[in-house]
């Protein structure tokens, strides 16, 4: 559950006349559906949730509906603003697609089963792709969440033979959230709203499809932590806008209490991102040059240690923590994929040694040291495929 006493920024556009409304995927924890402050409308799912026939808690009340699960969030969405869109509003739709497992559409199953499908140069098995890397990343690709290990497990109840049949039920998954998406924008420009509403299509985590021999998240490679961001605003907005500063997703709810004008109260709490809207109107303002990332080991997918890495522009550092296995270093301009592990080379150990010590320091300044322990709760997916 959230903390006690939590603020949720929804709560400071209420205050300021816009209606909020919540539509899909809360999954902050597994068990409850419960409406949270800040929301007018609330119709979310338990945990994960199902892609096909969905259980909604609507305002405080369970209704089931047949159908998938990005055709009825859309709809859902649809409705409430086809009677609330006169006054100012925000609306989050949170779409299961593309969770793992996959599970496409009817309507889209099989579309593109005679697709070739590409396989990333960092996927093969290769003494060029690993020679370099921490012993970790080469073994998880025979573990849970690895591309040598594609088969049906309890918990996840995997339905994937292998990898092509993997890649190809990801896009038919994608096919529908496509679809959906189109729905709602086209909602947008023929009622008119489009002309001063700001859309951002987003996601809470970046995917491998077969980079470095891995499928899943976990871990602080570019695939796994890079998410899309894109922003979709007629009339205030250029078009073409690209914006290469590094931007983060807690800087999305200082950006859109900016866009609506509103301010929250003198005593609220710090956020700890900040709004890029003057870099959406094409302004110039001071900005961050690095963000800190941390994973910690999880009981139920071992196959991934507990990580805490410091991104800037140009550098990765990423230190490996709790098992005996080397750091990574990489130089992101010239290896972008992240192949060649340069943490023993000689003539980075300085910038290396710098960036530990601001990796550590800011650590140590959030509260970051302090390595959360959990009680053993769920199935222990440990199984190995080693050749």
């Amino acid at each position: 559950p959230e903390p006690p006493g939590i603020r949720f920024f929804p709560e400071y556009l209420q205050a300021a006349g816009y209606q909020t409304a919540f539509f899909g995927k809360w999954h902050m924890g597994h068990d409850s559906d419960d409406p949270r402050p800040g929301w007018t409308h609330w119709a979310a799912f338990k945990g994960q949730g199902s892609y096909e026939g969905v259980t909604l808690n609507i305002n405080g009340q369970h209704r089931h509906f047949e159908g998938y699960n990005a055709d009825v969030l859309t709809e859902q969405a649809l409705e409430w603003l086809r009677g609330h869109g006169d006054r100012p509003f925000y609306l989050q739709l949170s779409f299961k697609n593309v969770h793992y497992p996959f599970q496409p559409a009817a309507r889209h199953r099989g579309r593109y089963g005679a697709k070739p499908v590409p396989r990333p140069d960092t996927m093969a098995n290769t003494e060029v792709n690993y020679e370099t890397q921490p012993r970790w990343v080469r073994e998880r690709r025979y573990g849970i969440h690895g591309v040598d290990h594609m088969e049906t497990s309890p918990l996840d109840l995997d339905p994937v033979p292998d990898f092509d049949a993997f890649f190809r039920s990801y896009c038919e998954s994608v096919h529908s959230l496509d679809e959906n998406i189109g729905r709602f924008l086209d909602y947008l420009r023929e009622s008119g709203l489009a002309r001063n509403t700001l859309v951002i299509y987003t996601s809470d985590n970046g995917f491998h499809l077969g980079e470095h021999g891995f499928y899943d998240k976990r871990d602080a490679y570019e695939t796994s932590i890079r998410v899309p961001m894109i922003v979709w605003a007629p009339g205030l907005i250029r078009p073409g806008t690209v914006i290469s500063n590094m931007v983060l997703n807690i800087d999305l709810a200082p950006t859109f209490l900016e866009a609506a004008g509103v301010r929250p109260p003198a005593d609220a709490p710090q956020f700890d991102g900040r709004s890029f809207w003057p870099l959406l109107l094409g302004r110039e303002i001071p900005w961050r040059d690095h963000m800190l990332y941390e994973y910690h080991w999880e009981r139920n997918f071992p196959a991934t240690p507990t990580l805490f890495a410091i991104r800037t522009e140009r550098y990765k550092y990423v230190y490996t923590h709790g098992v005996w296995d080397k750091d990574a270093f990489y130089d992101l301009a010239t290896d972008p994929k992240e192949r060649f592990n340069l943490i023993r080379v000689p003539a980075y150990q300085e910038r290396i040694a710098a960036l530990q010590k601001q990796l550590f320091d800011e650590l140590e300044a959030s509260g970051g040291l302090m390595i959360p322990v959990r009680r053993p709760a769920g199935e222990v997916l440990d199984d190995r495929k080693l050749p």
